[in-house]
């Protein structure tokens, strides 16, 4: 296959540069190449930055040179539009954003620079990342790499896209509500949310305030655990996993879920139970979760943005019914919901004092419009097809999705969450766990090798 630097794990990567078999000049030339052939079907990238890419991969060669190693030295990183880069255009998803040049980078950003990242571009967002697609009104769609007609999730729906449709080897994103697991999980690949406030972003944008941190979308474990450990500043411990007391919750809160992931569900929860874990089926005490989510999600829009609400035409209609709804927020329902917020991370905690992790499905259904149905049973519009990720945002734990199988040819993904600052222990899990699922990526990798794509048009 052509192209297969791109698919190389991150420390194999680095490890290539350093030796000098591979130089980060050529791999980010194939990246570029890639993104103008690629993009204009994936609509991943709403801004392409060959330029800061070429001068950072030059960067990074020279620091080879010299000896140097980081982290991410050289490694192409798309960072998603939710995030300020240095004297870069913010857009947020928004028409009411464009041309704000960010002055500096905001926190995450400043420490993907200083471990060398190449930053080909930002990916593609949902206005004011307020949807679990990635629509807006700046132009097209992103596409799902596996198929461009499948919406991608979101919001961190072009930066999945990005690494899916071998644009980028890593992708920063951010999960307010599931904004990295729910795109992961349709993408098939590994989606991480650290610990609620252990990867600050100083000086960023804000939204879902108390829910939402910064992470990586990646195609192993491993991957996902260097960024983190680039964000958060730290060094995950690897060490090997002994027999763990795994709660396995096929139907959280009671939620309907398609047969195929349940059955999908139900084979790691074997293999889980074929490491040697002790996996056992239960609830989880979830409920409430949403009449705290979406007070303070709403709460926050309104304060954030209400202003634009004198602006309608330059609004998606969601992003508009979001502010017209905090609009009628009762200040009683936002204090409820902030008096409520650790009492239920109390509860999450206590219960996860029995167990070393949560097995659940990542989302509810595999793919396409959000349905009305799901296994024969109504469901709501707004979380009926995205039930399962922000209660851990609520909670403020770690969570992380793996690709477990496909249905119809579309990616299933696996949801691992464990107690607050037990990010290295997941991890660490996941790893394990990702090993014998063996997710086969070859389909989406085929279908993206530039020696079976038509060349681009010539300009005239």
């Amino acid at each position: 296959m052509a192209d297969q630097h791109l698919y190389l794990p991150v420390r194999d990567l680095t490890d290539a540069f350093a030796r000098g078999d591979l130089s980060p000049v050529d791999v980010t030339e194939e990246v570029l190449e890639r993104i103008e052939r690629v993009n204009p079907q994936v609509h991943a990238y709403v801004t392409a930055l060959p330029e800061l890419a070429r001068v950072q991969a030059a960067d990074a060669a020279e620091r080879y040179r010299r000896g140097d190693r980081a982290p991410l030295l050289g490694v192409p990183v798309s960072i998603k539009d939710a995030f300020h880069l240095a004297d870069t255009e913010t857009t947020l998803g928004s028409l009411t954003q464009r041309g704000r040049i960010a002055r500096s980078d905001s926190g995450v950003v400043a420490r993907l620079r200083a471990a060398g990242a190449v930053m080909p571009g930002k990916t593609n967002v949902p206005e004011f990342c307020q949807s679990a697609t990635s629509d807006n009104l700046l132009g097209p769609d992103t596409g799902n790499p596996w198929d461009v007609s499948r919406t991608p999730g979101g919001s961190s729906g072009g930066a999945a896209a990005s690494v899916g449709a071998g644009l980028a080897t890593i992708a920063l994103g951010s999960d307010g509500g599931g904004s990295i697991r729910i795109p992961a999980a349709f993408c098939g690949l590994v989606g991480f949310k650290p610990t609620t406030g252990l990867c600050a972003d100083e000086r960023g944008f804000r939204a879902m305030t108390d829910f939402v941190t910064a992470g990586p979308l990646a195609w192993t474990v491993d991957d996902a655990r260097l960024m983190v450990e680039v964000l958060a500043e730290t060094t995950f411990e690897r060490v090997a996993v002994s027999r763990q007391r795994i709660a396995y919750c096929p139907r959280p809160d009671g939620r309907p879920v398609d047969p195929a992931i349940a059955d999908r569900l139900a084979a790691v929860a074997a293999t889980l139970s074929d490491l040697g874990h002790e996996v056992v089926e239960t609830e989880i005490p979830i409920e409430g979760w949403n009449e705290i989510f979406g007070p303070l999600v709403l709460d926050d829009e309104l304060r954030e943005r209400g202003h634009l609400l004198d602006r309608p035409e330059l609004l998606t209609s969601y992003e508009h019914a979001s502010l017209r709804a905090a609009t009628k927020l009762r200040s009683a329902d936002v204090a409820a919901a902030r008096e409520a917020l650790p009492v239920f991370r109390r509860r999450i905690g206590e219960f996860l004092h029995g167990f070393d992790a949560i097995l659940t499905p990542t989302v509810a259904f595999p793919h396409g419009e959000r349905p009305a149905t799901i296994d024969g049973t109504d469901v709501d519009w707004l979380w009926g097809a995205f039930p399962f990720t922000s209660p851990f945002n609520v909670a403020g734990t770690p969570a992380i999705t793996l690709p477990a199988g496909l249905s119809d040819g579309l990616p299933i993904g696996a949801q691992l969450v464990a107690a607050r600052g037990r990010d290295a222990a997941l991890l660490n899990l996941a790893e394990s766990l990702e090993a014998s699922l063996n997710f086969d990526y070859s389909p989406v990798r085929s279908r993206w090798d530039l020696a079976y794509l038509p060349q681009p048009e010539p300009v005239s």
